[in-house]
């Protein structure tokens, strides 16, 4: 049985954290909104204690109340690293002594290879969105999306903010940009890090035809900010990460390819194709916007994989089991 009490009202110091989160660390609402929903638990977990009151133990014994009531590993670690997170601002803009999250680990999280279409798949996709994309704006805007996906390693959030090319006025200022000329494409990812990627010869293709295309659903509505959008949805404004998301699952279906077909697994793609061709750790951990090479390393096991696959099938004295 959940023991979680709701929380209305948060403390002062919350609010405070979450405003730092979203004006300074400029994270997303959807970030923002997780961010409370999972210290909102800590707090209906001990609603009579402020939260520079908690202990060590305290978080200890929340972490193992959370498990019990079947909580994954997957989201008990997320859940201690908001608390983490908070506890160390709490810690230098409160001057608490003591940081209760230190040394408290949660379940471990099994690590599961992320999922990845193999190269013919991955043509075999793009291909029947290039036999769609004639004369239809939608068909030649997905078209260049799901190019600029695989042929960049975008994030989604990344993606859905790219502008035609670079643009400040007033409070906006883009996150993503467009450079034909050079061939290459620059985003703001996690840790507001800037990378610059090369755009590949079908992506240019793509979007250039899908420029020509752009007028069609740019309207007097176009909120200002979304004017340099590069991808626009059909009412006119910034397309959303949700109609990505749909109508790449369309077009996975159009394919006929037996996977969930998600903008994930485009990243998943571009990284695994790219290693298994490269196995140049350093530089897909470069173009992929890790911060740390063991994120990018879980690819070199989808690279074994691949490896494992062509032996078994290729090896006259192979026979191994699945």
């Amino acid at each position: 049985m959940n023991t979680t009490e709701k929380i209305t009202v948060l403390p002062e110091a919350v609010t405070h954290w979450l405003r730092y989160l979203s004006a300074e660390k400029r994270y997303s609402i959807h970030t923002v909104n997780a961010y409370q929903r999972d210290i909102q638990i800590l707090l209906g977990l001990y609603p009579s204690i402020p939260l520079d009151k908690i202990q060590n133990t305290q978080i200890r014994s929340a972490i193992a109340r959370l498990h019990s009531q079947d909580y994954t590993p997957r989201s008990l670690a997320r859940i201690l690293s908001t608390w983490r997170s908070f506890y160390k601002w709490f810690s230098i803009h409160y001057h608490l002594t003591i940081n209760p999250t230190v040394d408290v680990k949660a379940p471990k999280v099994p690590r599961t290879l992320p999922k990845a279409l193999s190269a013919d798949q991955a043509k075999t996709l793009l291909d029947t969105g290039l036999n769609l994309s004639s004369h239809d704006p939608i068909a030649a805007r997905d078209q260049a999306m799901f190019e600029l996906f695989y042929s960049s390693g975008l994030r989604l959030s990344e993606l859905v903010n790219v502008d035609i090319q670079f643009h400040k006025e007033g409070q906006y200022e883009s996150q993503g940009w467009l450079d034909l000329n050079e061939k290459e494409v620059t985003v703001i990812g996690k840790g507001k890090k800037t990378r610059l990627l090369p755009l590949g010869e079908k992506a240019i293709q793509a979007i250039e035809y899908w420029l020509s295309k752009r007028p069609l659903l740019l309207k007097t509505s176009t909120p200002p900010e979304d004017q340099y959008a590069l991808f626009l949805g059909e009412r006119g404004a910034r397309i959303s990460p949700r109609v990505v998301q749909i109508q790449l699952k369309k077009l996975g279906i159009k394919s006929n390819i037996p996977a969930n077909i998600h903008p994930h697994i485009l990243r998943h793609s571009f990284a695994s194709h790219l290693l298994q061709s490269s196995q140049d750790l350093r530089a897909v951990q470069e173009l992929l916007g890790h911060s740390n090479i063991a994120t990018t390393q879980i690819y070199t096991r989808l690279d074994f994989q691949h490896l494992a696959k062509v032996y078994d099938q290729a090896h006259p004295r192979a026979k191994r089991k699945k």
